[in-house]
């Protein structure tokens, strides 16, 4: 990821930026994104592949290109490592809690898991049926995890709620409700459990201090096994197309 020192001062009025630069190599458009708030320039790849430049106040455009050229190396490098692709459909293996199931197409009226397979309901778009079986799937899953693992902490959960995140698999906020995405009902159930604890432990601290990790330790002692998971593996969860 590459990053590059500040120089405007923080409120610095900032010049005009376009919304998109474009390189030639490799050949990519990469998004601008200002924000107030960073203190360096922060390269980085979302899981569709979308180069995204933060940056904060104050650099003109000629910087932000220079930057953008040095760092191209990088870039294409980070394009070459995303996984291809996968256009859900019938007869393709998909992972439901970790183990690879292949969708078929059904008779019924809605999706259900059968004998290592997920069967499709009849006549259904098999993206949007599969999206929604995943999401029920996320939801019968980790609600109940969460509201244990909020209850030894002694914590009570406002809203628990599921999306199609790209930046972060979860998140609690100040009105303790929490998010996950639907998609880690394709991820193995230890991951599962691990998301559904680290958003409960913000319910007691709002970061990622020392405090932070005693108070995860504290209701998922082993929990460093499904991290490194998702650092590793949690990307390509984001290949399956569902449209």
């Amino acid at each position: 990821m590459g990053r590059a020192p500040r120089r405007a001062a923080r409120g610095a009025a900032r010049p005009a930026l376009p919304e998109r630069i474009s390189l030639n190599d490799p050949p990519v458009a990469v998004r601008i994104a200002p924000s107030d708030r960073a203190r360096r320039f922060t390269l980085r790849l979302t899981a569709e592949g979308e180069a995204v430049l933060t940056v904060p106040p104050g650099p003109e455009e000629a910087e932000i290109r220079g930057f953008l050229t040095r760092h191209a190396g990088w870039l294409a490098a980070a394009r070459a490592r995303l996984p291809e692709p996968l256009r859900v459909a019938p007869g393709m293996l998909l992972p439901v809690d970790g183990v690879p199931c292949r969708l078929v197409e059904g008779t019924g009226h809605r999706a259900a898991l059968e004998d290592g397979r997920l069967v499709l309901p009849a006549g259904a778009a098999p993206g949007p049926a599969t999206a929604a079986w995943l999401k029920r799937r996320a939801k019968a899953r980790m609600v109940p995890l969460a509201e244990d693992f909020a209850a030894r902490l002694g914590r009570e959960i406002s809203g628990i709620a599921f999306r199609d995140t790209r930046s972060r698999w979860g998140s609690c906020s100040a009105r303790r409700r929490l998010s996950f995405s639907w998609r880690l009902a394709m991820a193995p159930e230890a991951v599962q459990t691990y998301l559904a604890a680290h958003e409960a432990a913000h319910l007691v601290e709002m970061n990622h201090s020392p405090r932070y990790w005693a108070v995860l330790a504290s209701i998922l002692p082993e929990h460093a096994r499904a991290r490194d998971w998702l650092k590793r593996e949690g990307r390509a969860l984001h290949r399956y197309r569902f449209d």
